[in-house]
């Protein structure tokens, strides 16, 4: 079984703590659903990490580096309308899936954060469940734990950790093709019996949360099988 590292203010100095920042559009009159929102932060956090700006001599490589080296934490916020619109500028990717935006900054300093995100409410992200309709062909199945309750910025951070955690266990080949998908993901809730029978197979990739926020330390919050391939 693979996990996810936990970031620790007991094992950092604060002014060193770097995090992947994360923002979900959700607009007031026309919210996102709540799958939407997931599977776009799950490719947006894999989509910085593998964008060609962040190989060795690329202009984001150092500052993924020396975030990856650490503890990995992302932070997600919400943004509408001309916040939305400002965040743009700043490095990262944004990706769209169905009536949902995501976009994931490349990994820096949280006491550097820039006003134009620092000014965002990381509260304020709930939204209700919905069905997500079949895995769309080519997707990675990231599987939520259905004991677990998680607002969407919470929920989107964990599948932010388990996209990444998929990318080692591809081939060139394998990673080519998903980044001609935009990395597309499929993010599921399955039964609790399901749930069960796939954490206790030895070859799971499992994230398991560091508790600061929502839920009880070591929790497992999302899970891959390696038969995504």
């Amino acid at each position: 079984m693979l996990v996810d590292r936990h970031w620790s203010t007991d094992e950092e100095d604060p002014a060193s703590v770097r995090a992947m920042p994360v923002v979900l559009r959700i607009e007031r009159s026309a919210p996102p659903s709540r799958t939407d929102v997931l599977e776009a932060a799950a490719a947006a956090a894999i989509a910085v990490c593998l964008d060609d700006r962040a190989l060795p001599g690329g202009e984001w490589h150092d500052d993924l580096v020396a975030w990856v080296r650490g503890r990995i934490r992302k932070v997600s916020r919400r943004a509408r309308g001309a916040h939305w619109e400002a965040v743009q500028a700043l490095p990262g990717v944004t990706v769209t899936v169905g009536g949902a935006s995501v976009r994931a900054f490349v990994p820096s300093r949280v006491v550097d954060l820039p006003k134009e995100l620092s000014r965002l409410q990381i509260s304020g992200s709930e939204l209700p469940p919905d069905e997500p309709g079949p895995v769309p062909p080519g997707a990675v199945e990231l599987w939520l734990n259905p004991r677990v309750e998680m607002t969407a910025g919470k929920a989107a951070a964990q599948v932010g950790h388990a996209s990444m955690l998929v990318a080692p266990h591809l081939s060139d080949a394998e990673l080519k093709e998903w980044a001609g998908l935009d990395y597309r993901c499929a993010v599921r809730t399955p039964s609790a019996a399901d749930w069960d029978a796939l954490v206790a197979r030895p070859d799971v990739v499992l994230v398991r949360d560091a508790g600061y926020t929502e839920v009880a330390p070591g929790t497992a919050t999302v899970a891959v099988h390696r038969s995504f391939v």
